[in-house]
């Protein structure tokens, strides 16, 4: 006797039911799990956001200060304490604006008229406290005295600020024979230019106020030889 397999609702076979039931799945179909939607984190896209800015800032700050500049005053000459600045000794200089009161190249002209206040090598860059007028050392204690000197009593190229010994010559009519040292280190404060066909050229010194009137004494006998010291002093 022949059984003729029965057919399921809507005519199709339990077989071709079963092949397509979805517990029959094979492969990556059968393993794969339902996709979870990525979630977005506000706050790291904030933070992110806020470093570019920042280092856009910053890197905007740096090119602005590199950017900004100042005229300046080098020295390209060695200045001893004490010794007068010259135009000569002096450069301008581009350098970038760091707050420090660096001396401006539109100044130059009447700082090269000061003193060094301390010993200046080429290369340093100027400032307001690297100087000093020659008048600064007047100061209670201290005197000006004015030398009436011939030729060959003072240094030929005798300029102001520089330092020089104040020294008494021998005396014809006294009979003193020996030079003696009255100052040690005077300040030129002022020269006047050399006079022609033997003239005298004035020169102006500061001295303890306790020397003054022996060199003046001396000076008005025309016993008096200025020596100009060495950088070291």
């Amino acid at each position: 006797m022949r059984i003729r397999p029965t057919s399921t609702r809507g005519g199709q076979s339990p077989a071709a039911t079963s092949a397509e039931s979805p517990a029959t799945l094979s492969g990556l179909d059968a393993r794969r799990l339902p996709a979870s939607p990525r979630r977005r984190r506000p706050d790291l896209a904030a933070l992110a956001a806020l470093l570019i800015l920042g280092g856009t800032a910053a890197t905007i700050t740096l090119i602005l200060n590199g950017s900004a500049r100042v005229s300046a005053i080098r020295i390209t000459q060695h200045v001893t304490a004490g010794q007068q600045l010259s135009r000569a000794g002096m450069e301008e200089v581009r350098i970038a604006d760091t707050g420090i009161d660096y001396l401006p190249w539109a100044q130059h002209v009447s700082y090269a008229q000061r003193l060094a206040r301390v010993t200046l090598l080429p290369g340093t860059l100027l400032t307001t406290q690297m100087t000093a007028m020659a008048s600064e050392e007047l100061i209670p204690g201290k005197a000006r005295v004015g030398l009436a000197l011939k030729p060959g009593q003072s240094p030929a190229e005798l300029q102001r600020g520089q330092r020089v010994q104040v020294i008494s010559l021998p005396g014809q009519d006294t009979g003193d024979h020996n030079s003696t040292v009255l100052a040690r280190s005077a300040l030129v404060d002022s020269v006047s230019e050399p006079g022609t066909r033997g003239a005298s050229r004035l020169v102006n010194v500061i001295v303890d106020a306790a020397l003054s009137p022996r060199i003046a004494a001396y000076a008005s006998n025309g016993q008096i030889v200025l020596a100009y010291l060495p950088a070291t002093h």
